[in-house]
């Protein structure tokens, strides 16, 4: 039996695999990449690596076997087609027989289109008849922390009004999907997963202030002007219609819930957003 991970080198599977490695031998682990030099330094260490893409089905052939439990990873192509990339890797996962299939999903309670694709692809999942959990992530503290130069230079910008955000580390989202693939009784379960309590972007704006030293107030703008402000930063306009409107979701509140799934399933208190600010100062 293998634990399968799909876009085992991108920014959340890294941290999963990581996590794994302290908890089971490498060879038991299957590291899934388009690219196998970026995944040398885990091969390095006896990890298995398989070379598939989402796009080509056929790469996916041989790479799943029966019994293994699969951690299929959301794509990040919003433009190729989201939903048919993931049936590639759950028809694999059915028809080798895998015990379980791990999906990193959405909030159940987020609406805005960046939802869709994971709704969609949940739908294929049920009806596959494949032993699933459903992990649905919440916003990554990372999210903001990695955009901390823009901040600490223009200020936070967010079409958010005065919502609320409970997020959490990467790291702490990694630890719910390894305590479901090496745990026991996870088969056909969804978690809501998220930060143990939610902040708002004015005590975010403050709170990156406070330890950086710099005058960083909130700028809270309209969802079309925000929209406008990340296609003239470079990003693709259907991108940047669905980022804003994750903003326009959070004023509403969708991104605020503390269900306590998540520090559940990893036995510890999720990351808080200064700690992860913090971080980000340093590095």
């Amino acid at each position: 039996m293998s634990i399968v991970v799909t876009g085992a080198t991108g920014q959340l599977g890294r941290h999963v695999v990581e996590q794994l490695l302290e908890k089971v031998p490498a060879d038991q682990i299957t590291a899934v990449v388009r690219d196998a030099e970026k995944a040398s330094g885990f091969a390095a260490r006896g990890v298995k690596i398989a070379v598939a893409d989402y796009n080509s089905p056929e790469t996916f052939d041989g790479v799943i076997a029966a019994g293994d439990k699969v951690l299929l990873i959301s794509g990040n192509e919003f433009d190729k087609g989201r939903v048919g990339q993931h049936k590639v890797v759950l028809a694999a996962a059915k028809a080798a027989g895998a015990a379980l299939l791990a999906y990193t999903s959405a909030p159940g309670t987020l609406t805005a289109a960046l939802a869709d694709d994971h709704k969609g692809t949940e739908a294929a999942i049920l009806e596959s008849g494949v032993p699933y959990s459903l992990l649905r992530n919440g916003w990554y503290n990372e999210n903001y922390t990695e955009q901390l130069a823009v901040a600490l230079e223009h200020g936070v910008t967010q079409a958010a009004g005065e919502g609320r955000v409970a997020s959490a580390a990467r790291a702490d989202y990694a630890a719910a999907a390894v305590a479901v693939l090496t745990g026991e009784g996870h088969e056909n379960s969804t978690y809501e997963l998220s930060g143990d309590t939610n902040w708002g972007f004015a005590e975010y704006a403050a709170e990156v202030a406070k330890q950086s030293g710099k005058d960083v107030a909130y700028n809270a703008v309209p969802v079309e002007v925000y929209t406008g402000i990340l296609t003239g930063v470079g990003l693709p306009e259907g991108l940047a219609t669905i980022l804003a409107g994750v903003d326009a979701a959070i004023e509403q509140g969708e991104l605020a819930g503390t269900p306590g799934d998540l520090s559940r399933l990893t036995g510890r208190p999720t990351t808080p957003i200064a700690e992860s600010i913090a971080a980000a100062l340093k590095a």
